[in-house]
C-alpha cells in the first residue's frame, strides 16, 4: 500500500538520477533534532567544536608601499595578497584574464593588476591613486596603501603616508637609491613615521648578489641621520619570484634576517600616544535636535573625557564642565581618544563648529602664527604673501603666508634660501591666520597638528604641511575674566583696558596707552574750562571727574563693549579675494 505522503509526491528526474527520495517528502517526514536529554540542562553551541579558518588577530598595523617609479610596489603587495591566501577564485581566475590583456610579466601572473584597478593604471601600468588593501594572518591584521611613485601624484602618497603607522619604502636593485626615493623618505618621516623596512626589490635581476645588497644598504644608512626614523630593517626581495615575502630565499642564503611577512607580523612601531594626552575634542557638528538638548559633536584627539570634568571652550576661553557624554549607543560614563562622541555642559557657553574643547588644565595652543613644514602641490608657485584658507582640526580660517623660511634640497635635505615653492617641493614656512586657531606641534598631537591650504577661489587643496612651532599665545578668558564679571570689578577692568583681544603684553600695552590717552584728554577738558573763564579752583575738579566717570559713560552708551569679530565664511571670497 502507498504511504499518502508517498502519492503527494513523486520521484522526479533529477531524485531518479541521484538515487534520492522527494525532497518534499524528505521535508516532510524529518521531524526535527532529537529532544535534549532530561538530565543535561546545558545549552549545546552547534558551532562549539568548530575550529576558525583564521585565529583573530591580535593587532593591526597600518603601513604603507612606497619608492620611486617601477620598483614594484603594486606587486609586492599582490604577492603578499597571494601568499597569504587573501585572493578570492573569482579574483584569480580575473588576474589571469587581466594578465593577458594589460600584463607586462610575460606568461607570469602581473600581482600588481589585484591592486592596480582604474583602467588608466592599466593601460599605463602605474599607480595614479592611493589603493587599499586588507589582509590578515593568524598573528595580525593588515591595512595596505599602495601609493604611487609618479613626481606627479606625491601629493597621493603624502596622503596615504598621513594614516600609516609604517612604511616599506622600496628600491630597484638595478637603479638604487634615486630622488624620488629620497622624497619619499623625507615625507615619510615628515609625516612622523618612525619604523620602515627597505625592501631591496627586484635581486633576480641582480642574481641575488649580496654585494649589490650591501652597497645600496650603505647608501641608504647615510641618509638616515637627517631623517627621523628610529626603527630600520633591510630585507632582500623579489616581488615577482616571491624571494623571502613569506619564506626564506633558497636563493639569498646569505641572508639570516626576518622574511617581508615575519617583519610585519613582529614589529611593534613606535606611534602616537594620543591617550596620553590631556583631553581634546574638536568640534564637528553643534548637535540640536530639540529645545532641550545641545551637544558638542566630535571624535576625541587626546586623553580622555567623563561626567563631572572641568573643561574650556578654545579659543573663545569659556568654561565648564561635562554634563553628559554620548557615544553611538547612548550615554556613556566616559570616552577616550578615537571615540566619536557627542558632550553636554553644564553652562551654555558659546561653542561652534570649528572650536575645540579641552581639558580644564591642558596647554592652550591657541594663536594667530604658527610655524611648519609643508609640501607644495599646485602647478602655480608658492610666494610670500600668499592668501589661503588654512584648516586645521575641523576650523578653517583665512591665512597670510607671511615667511618662508627656505625650501628643502631633496638630495641633501638642507635648507636652502627660496623665494617660492614649486610643485612637490617641500619648505619652511610661517602662516598668519586672520582668526585665532588651536593648533599644536605635530609630535604632540597628530590632529592638530597636521594642515591643509586651501585656495579660496577654485576650493582645491593647494598644500599640506605640518606645525612645528606655535606663535604668542592669544588671550584666553580665565575663571572671572572681564566678560563674566560685574560691577565695580568689570568697570575697573574696562576702565583699565583689560577687555582689549590679545595676549598679555599686547594688553600692558593698551592699557598704557588708554591711561595716557584719558591723561591727554582731561587736560584738554582742563584748558577749554580755562579759556571758557570756568573758576580756577573747579578746573582741576572737572579734569579729575572726566578721568574718573567717562568708562562709566562708556558703558551707559554701550561703547564699553568690544565688536565681535566678523567670523568669515571660507567659501565666500570678496571682490580681489585670492588674488
Amino acid at each position: 500500500m502507498t504511504s499518502p505522503i508517498t502519492a503527494r509526491r513523486l520521484p522526479d528526474e533529477a531524485d531518479l538520477a541521484q538515487g534520492s527520495i522527494p525532497a518534499a517528502l524528505e521535508d516532510e517526514t524529518f521531524a526535527g533534532p532529537a529532544p535534549d536529554s532530561a538530565t543535561d540542562g546545558e545549552v549545546i553551541d552547534p558551532q562549539g567544536a568548530m575550529k576558525p579558518l583564521v585565529s583573530p588577530a591580535a593587532s593591526l598595523l597600518r603601513f604603507i608601499t612606497c619608492g620611486s617609479v617601477d620598483d614594484g610596489k603594486s606587486t609586492l603587495i599582490g604577492r603578499l595578497l597571494f601568499e597569504t591566501n587573501s585572493v578570492f577564485d573569482d579574483q584569480m581566475e580575473a588576474l589571469k584574464r587581466d594578465t593577458k590583456k594589460f600584463g607586462t610579466t610575460g606568461e607570469d601572473l602581473d600581482f600588481a593588476l589585484l591592486v592596480d584597478g582604474l583602467s588608466a593604471e592599466r593601460e599605463q601600468g602605474i599607480t595614479i591613486d592611493v589603493a587599499y588593501r586588507y589582509f590578515s594572518t593568524g598573528n595580525r591584521a593588515f591595512i595596505i596603501a599602495d601609493t604611487p611613485g609618479h613626481e606627479q601624484y606625491t601629493r597621493n602618497m603624502a596622503t596615504g603616508a598621513s594614516q600609516a603607522e609604517l612604511a616599506i619604502i622600496l628600491v630597484d636593485a638595478r637603479k638604487g637609491i634615486l630622488s624620488q626615493t629620497r622624497r619619499h623618505s623625507f615625507i615619510t618621516s615628515l609625516v612622523g613615521i618612525k619604523s620602515v623596512i627597505v625592501a631591496i626589490n627586484k635581486m633576480d635581476l641582480v642574481d641575488y648578489s649580496e654585494a649589490r645588497f650591501e652597497e645600496i644598504k650603505r647608501g641608504y644608512q647615510a641618509i638616515l641621520p637627517t631623517l627621523g626614523f628610529t626603527d630600520v630593517t633591510f630585507v632582500p626581495v623579489s616581488a615577482k619570484a616571491g624571494d623571502n615575502i613569506v619564506a626564506p630565499s633558497p636563493n639569498t642564503p646569505w641572508y639570516r634576517g626576518e622574511t617581508l611577512l615575519e617583519r610585519l607580523e613582529t614589529v611593534e612601531p613606535e606611534t602616537f600616544d594620543a591617550g596620553a594626552e590631556p583631553f581634546r575634542l574638536p568640534v564637528q557638528w553643534v548637535n540640536r535636535p530639540n529645545l532641550d538638548f545641545r551637544g558638542f559633536s566630535g571624535s576625541i584627539v587626546g586623553g580622555k573625557v567623563a561626567r563631572g570634568d572641568a573643561i574650556v571652550a578654545l579659543p573663545s576661553g569659556g568654561r565648564s564642565r561635562v554634563k553628559g557624554v554620548f557615544g553611538p549607543d547612548g550615554e556613556v560614563a566616559s570616552a577616550e581618544a578615537g571615540e566619536a562622541v557627542t558632550i553636554t555642559l553644564t553652562d551654555e557657553i558659546d561653542v561652534s563648529r570649528g572650536d575645540v574643547i579641552t581639558a580644564a588644565n591642558a596647554p592652550t595652543g591657541v594663536s594667530r602664527s604658527f610655524s611648519g613644514d609643508l609640501l607644495w602641490m599646485a602647478n602655480r608657485p608658492l610666494i610670500k604673501g600668499g592668501r589661503m584658507i588654512v584648516k586645521i582640526g575641523s576650523a578653517q580660517t583665512p591665512a597670510t603666508l607671511s615667511s618662508l623660511d627656505g625650501a628643502i634640497d631633496i638630495h641633501s635635505y638642507e635648507t636652502r634660501p627660496a623665494d617660492a615653492l614649486t610643485m612637490n617641493e617641500i619648505g619652511r614656512v610661517k602662516l598668519t591666520a586672520e582668526r585665532p586657531v588651536v593648533a599644536l606641534p605635530y609630535g604632540e598631537n597628530r590632529d592638530l597638528g597636521a594642515f591643509i591650504l586651501i585656495d579660496p577661489v577654485s576650493n582645491e587643496t593647494v598644500a599640506l604641511g605640518v606645525v612645528r612651532t606655535v606663535g604668542e599665545p592669544e588671550a584666553v578668558a580665565p575663571e572671572g575674566h572681564a566678560e563674566n564679571r560685574s560691577g565695580l570689578a568689570r568697570l575697573a577692568d574696562l576702565w583699565l583696558g583689560e577687555a582689549a583681544r590679545g595676549g598679555a603684553e599686547h594688553r600692558a600695552e593698551h592699557r598704557q596707552a588708554k591711561i595716557r590717552a584719558r591723561i591727554a584728554g582731561s587736560v584738554l577738558v582742563g584748558f577749554l574750562a580755562l579759556i571758557f573763564q570756568m573758576p580756577l579752583l573747579l578746573v582741576p575738579v572737572l579734569a579729575l571727574l572726566d578721568f574718573l566717570l567717562r568708562p562709566f559713560l562708556a558703558v551707559a552708551f554701550g561703547a564699553d563693549r568690544l565688536p565681535e569679530e566678523r567670523k568669515l565664511d571660507p567659501t565666500v571670497v570678496d571682490e580681489g579675494g585670492g588674488i
